[in-house]
């Protein structure tokens, strides 16, 4: 049975809730907030891509806020921002290696055209290939790969 990400965090927040897990309680309540507003927003479900967009845009809030607590010198927020951002990787799925993103995107390349008009659909297929990587790291490896073409 497969479970939309609205429903696997519901599941995850009651866990939370019975385990008296504060932290990842209020965690898990943002994301199924953000989950909520973006299914009014667009009048649909939000399905798994969307969810993992969610969930790195999340991610990132809480690197920019940790490093912006540490600059402000207020390691206690900062280190609560990282544990919530350890709260929200788990519902990435596991990272490729950059060596299999790396010749990934050397098989695409080989049904493209050359030149720097590839880009675009290289980004594209590994985006797709690759939902959990980072965006720059797909990027510069796309690049990378384009060059030594």
């Amino acid at each position: 049975m497969n479970l939309t990400p609205e429903q696997r965090l519901s599941s995850e927040l009651t866990i939370a809730l019975k385990q008296g897990d504060k932290e990842r309680l209020s965690t898990l309540r943002m994301l199924l907030t953000e989950v909520q507003n973006e299914r009014s927003r667009k009048g649909i479900e939000v399905d798994e891509a969307a969810f993992l967009i969610l969930v790195r845009r999340a991610i990132k809030q809480r690197d920019e806020a940790a490093e912006q607590f540490e600059q402000g010198d207020r390691a206690e927020l900062a280190a609560k921002e990282r544990r919530e951002k350890v709260i929200l990787s788990t519902f990435l799925p596991p990272a490729a290696s950059e060596e299999g993103i790396a010749a990934a995107a050397q098989e695409i390349l080989s049904g493209l055209p050359s030149g720097p008009q590839a880009m675009g659909p290289l980004m594209k297929e590994l985006r797709a290939r690759f939902a959990a990587a980072d965006g720059a790291t797909l990027s510069r490896i796309a690049r990378a790969a384009l060059e030594s073409r």
